[in-house]
């Protein structure tokens, strides 16, 4: 017998099937477990070309880019050790050698 995750909402064991979809007799709750597995497994973020990053990986700048408050822009080609991805607008957050730390958008950056 397969068993059946518990409720996201309210934790109950008690959740059965409707088809597609699973159902919660002490809240009332009803959802899809493929959609919560995908919410659960966080964004999925591209580089400038189209290839999946993950935390930890190297990057280079796909394009030259103008730092506020910085003498100097970023150079395309400067490489970038050890990201971190985050949700948000800038989902790079990241230490650049000579600038610090830094977040950045990940369609500025090609993965190395």
């Amino acid at each position: 017998m397969p068993t059946t995750p518990p409720c996201p909402v309210c934790k109950s064991a008690f959740a059965y099937p409707t088809g597609q979809s699973l159902m919660c007799p002490e809240c009332g709750h009803e959802w899809n477990p493929e959609e919560v597995a995908a919410e659960e497994a966080g964004p999925v973020v591209k580089d400038a070309n189209g290839n999946i990053l993950q935390d930890g990986d190297d990057v280079v700048m796909a394009k030259d880019l103008a730092v506020k408050g910085a003498p100097k822009a970023l150079k395309a080609g400067t490489k970038v050790k050890n990201i971190k991805l985050v949700n948000g607008d800038h989902n790079i957050d990241c230490r650049i050698d000579g600038f610090g730390r830094m977040a950045l958008k990940s369609e500025f950056v090609k993965k190395v």
